[in-house]
């Protein structure tokens, strides 16, 4: 097989990218129906992003641990200046400002946030003595590492994006190995400036999501029209769904987002439930074998970098399923390598280019073991 296969294919991982790659492209198969039939402007724009971002991943792949460690401060302090700045001069939209206009591009720094908060508090508990793990030294730092860029995207406002980040902060500061205690009394603070931060804190439209959470039947035409109207979508698909490019709820507008946040929704009125288990079974893949980087990896700093990328892309998963099935508010949370995003894409293009390149560390050292 080597000598019909060239090497550098050959030592892909591709029980990973084979995957991958059939899931982007049955995302591009619903944003082309989510068009109505068309390519423009979904499903060409959403294969164009991921070849750019799968070029990006590969030369984030070539990057040695010593370069990794060197550049993970620099990068989340960069990202986090790219954060005032949108505070001082943001573009708007949607009611909220989350974005730098470039001119060719608009950033969104926030979604470059969630990879680079997990990379500086690998970096930083890598560095960490073993004996300081258990102490307030190790808490302390991490959590402003975590609380800064979190108040800035809350000051945008952007409640889903900000949970994503405080989300893959949090697995790895456990898995760094800190003591329980820090996690029973933050969750009991938490607990107890839940209802302070939903009066005061949140926007009226964001308290709205929340009682539409619980309720949604309550304003089935008002503000919970997109989870009434994503249950709909999903359970009329059945078990093989409507068929390709036959979604009435997409087709006839009555679904709102079918190409970004509600893509779910989309697939599942035209797939089914088997398109769904589909969908799901590529996803555990994915993280199955993102996990099993981080198992490989020789040292803490690897460990944790692997198991943070993993994270966040789990987070984003669980959350959108959660959204579009009414088990969670609706957050603004798309569907990796799904939804149609090139900011998305980007992310969760980071966190796979991050992935592979501590497995090539893992292979390499292999390698040396045996010689």
């Amino acid at each position: 097989m080597n000598s019909i296969v060239p090497t550098p294919i050959a030592r892909q991982p591709w029980s990973m990218l084979a995957p991958l790659f059939l899931l982007v492209l049955f995302g591009a198969a619903v944003l082309y129906s989510a068009a109505g039939g068309n390519f423009q402007p979904f499903a060409s724009s959403h294969l164009i992003r991921f070849g750019v971002f799968l070029v990006m991943a590969s030369v984030l792949c070539l990057f040695s641990r010593d370069m990794a460690k060197f550049v993970a401060y620099p990068i989340y302090g960069l990202i986090l200046l790219l954060l005032v700045a949108v505070e001082a001069i943001g573009a708007m939209g949607g009611g909220s400002q989350r974005w730098l206009d470039l001119g060719f591009m608009r950033l969104q720094p926030s979604e470059l946030m969630k990879p680079a908060v997990v990379l500086a508090l690998a970096r930083f508990y890598g560095m960490l003595p073993d004996g300081m793990i258990e102490t307030w030294r190790a808490f302390v730092p991490a959590a402003v590492l975590i609380l800064m860029p979190v108040g800035l995207v809350l000051l945008q406002p952007d409640l889903g994006t900000s949970l994503a980040i405080a989300f893959g902060g949090a697995i790895v500061m456990f898995l760094a190995g800190m003591p329980m205690r820090w996690f029973v009394a933050a969750g009991a603070a938490a607990a107890v400036a839940a209802p302070l931060a939903f009066f005061f804190g949140l926007k009226e439209y964001q308290q709205r999501r929340v009682t539409t959470f619980l309720d949604p039947e309550s304003d089935p035409l008002g503000s919970g029209y997109h989870i009434t109207q994503s249950k709909i979508a999903i359970g009329s698909g059945g078990l093989s769904g409507k068929g390709f490019n036959e979604g009435s709820q997409s087709h006839l507008n009555y679904l709102p987002e079918p190409h970004t946040d509600f893509v779910f929704a989309t697939m599942a009125e035209e797939w089914g439930l088997l398109g769904g288990i589909f969908v799901i079974v590529v996803f555990g893949l994915i993280l199955r074998w993102g996990l099993g980087v981080a198992k490989r990896a020789e040292d803490r700093f690897a460990k944790l970098l692997s198991v943070g990328m993993v994270a966040t892309m789990f987070f984003y998963i669980a959350i959108n399923l959660m959204m579009v099935m009414g088990l969670a508010p609706v957050v603004g949370i798309p569907l990796p390598f799904m939804s149609h995003g090139g900011s998305s894409m980007m992310t969760n293009m980071i966190c796979i280019g991050s992935l592979l390149m501590v497995n090539r560390w893992n292979r390499e050292r292999y390698r040396v073991g045996i010689a």
